[in-house]
């Protein structure tokens, strides 16, 4: 018996028949979901006279449109709808709105890619199977990044007077700009904010010429002019120039990064010591409380302003900041008593802009960074221990009121 069913060439065969009944269907789809669209408009249905009817339908319009399945040719029916004061206007759908071309889910696919490094002329060398030259000009592809850039300006002037952080993560990093005829590398200044419920959320970037007191200053100043409640906590490395613009914020508790003052002590203790400095410096900060971290703290000081008197004057110069996180629930002590939490964020900003040898705008480079995280290309997740965060909040917001 021939089995047919295996042949290559019947296999293929078999899939261009599923894959065109799949079009197919999408496209009966489209064209019933616009269909009812305007009956619900119109308040009656194709031949019905009612008592609640709004209008007159006027005929049909093909459009053709790109969806994440190809190219597609979809009738749009058209309408009057009936006013109250007796006049008429042309039926809009919403499902399709009069000048769309494209899905969502392809403006999406576009704006992935450009964010990822790619391109104008690459996009559309990449997708021109599927969307062909009529639909991804060079323009139409400005035009979706012009509404990020849109949806940028919109997120860096929003309001912030309706929302509350329990914890922020303030720290910086390096991107290539050009910059007045010379690409340089300048930093970015980011501020990560921890909700009630444990989630991450970007709440500020800004490129500066420094990581300098003022520089750091306007973005704290720009938070507080945007109505920003002050948070509980503010999680930073020793950034000098952070450390003083932080004096802004009167009243809110500082966390000093545990690792980053672990690489300070490391730098001070000679090299056979280290790892007895480490040993002690561990029971600071892996202490079972409050009050083990503090004797603990004492314990270090006096020693090693013996054995090591720079070490112990580099722990001192933190001080007791950095025993803040053993305020809060210990199930979050793992993920607030470090930058690293945001510190990952940069990194990932990093990694997925390394495709870029530089940012020909400040506003551009700022525009991408934003858009990773607006679209999800980087995903914030919650904090360690978040679900013992809002009954610990409740607390402290009382206390702060």
């Amino acid at each position: 018996m021939e089995e047919t069913s295996t042949r290559p060439g019947t296999i293929l065969q078999f899939r261009q028949d599923i894959e065109a009944q799949f079009r197919r269907h999408i496209r009966e789809a489209l064209d019933v979901a616009l269909v009812e669209e305007l009956a619900a408009a119109l308040g009656s249905g194709r031949h019905e006279r009612t008592d609640g009817r709004r209008g007159y339908r006027n005929g049909s319009v093909e459009r053709t449109i790109t969806t994440p399945e190809g190219t597609r040719t979809v009738t749009v029916p058209r309408g009057r709808i009936a006013s109250t004061d007796g006049a008429s206007t042309e039926f809009r759908s919403q499902l399709l709105p009069r000048y769309a071309r494209r899905t969502r889910e392809i403006d999406e696919a576009i704006l992935g890619c450009y964010l990822g490094g790619v391109n104008s002329r690459r996009i559309r060398t990449a997708l021109k199977p599927l969307l062909g030259e009529r639909h991804l000009s060079k323009s139409a592809v400005s035009r979706i990044v012009a509404r990020l850039k849109a949806l940028f300006a919109t997120w860096q002037e929003r309001d912030l007077s309706t929302e509350r952080y329990a914890v922020i993560f303030l720290d910086g990093f390096h991107l290539k700009v050009r910059l007045a005829k010379r690409v340089v590398s300048v930093p970015v200044l980011a501020a990560l904010g921890v909700a009630e419920n444990g989630q991450k959320c970007l709440l500020q970037l800004r490129l500066a010429a420094s990581e300098a007191e003022v520089s750091w200053g306007a973005v704290v100043t720009d938070l507080q002019h945007r109505s920003l409640a002050a948070p509980l906590l503010l999680v930073v490395d020793g950034n000098g120039g952070l450390k003083n613009a932080l004096k802004q914020w009167e009243g809110v508790r500082i966390q000093r990064c545990t690792t980053h003052k672990l690489e300070n002590l490391k730098a001070h203790c000679p090299q056979h010591a280290r790892a007895e400095m480490k040993r002690d410096y561990d029971r600071i900060i892996y202490a079972d409380d409050g009050l083990a971290a503090r004797a603990a703290y004492d314990a270090f000081v006096k020693k090693w302003a013996t054995l090591c008197p720079a070490v112990a004057k580099s722990l001192q110069e933190a001080g007791l900041e950095l025993l803040t996180f053993y305020a809060f629930p210990k199930e979050t002590w793992k993920s607030i008593r470090t930058t690293n939490t945001i510190e990952n964020l940069n990194r990932e900003f990093r990694r997925r802009t390394k495709t870029q040898a530089s940012f020909s705008t400040e506003a551009g480079a700022l525009t991408v960074l934003y858009g990773l995280v607006a679209f999800g290309q980087i995903q914030l997740r919650k904090i360690d221990g978040y679900t013992k965060l809002p009954s610990f909040l409740e607390k402290e917001w009382k206390q702060v009121a």
